[in-house]
């Protein structure tokens, strides 16, 4: 979506960074990891939780659906309409 040398654009009022989509799919491995410890969860989850206005603006959860139930309504419970 961005050049080489550009590392974040607005959409929308919402500055979109290079990287947003593959730290939220990083931070959702530990977040659904039964193994991670709650200090884990907790930082991963405030993350994905930042990260959500710019996943939004992208349209990422217009064309992709989370396979994982729990994370799919953390999702839905955190959206706005």
């Amino acid at each position: 979506m961005l050049p080489d040398h550009i590392n974040q654009a607005e959409i929308g009022g919402t500055t979109i960074r290079k990287g947003t989509v593959a730290a939220f799919l990083a931070n959702a491995r530990v977040w659904t990891d039964p193994e991670a410890s709650e200090n884990a969860r907790a930082e991963v989850e405030m993350d994905m939780l930042e990260a959500l206005p710019a996943l939004r603006a992208v349209g990422l959860f217009d064309v992709l659906d989370i396979r994982d139930a729990a994370l799919r309504a953390w999702v839905a419970a955190h959206t706005k309409d």
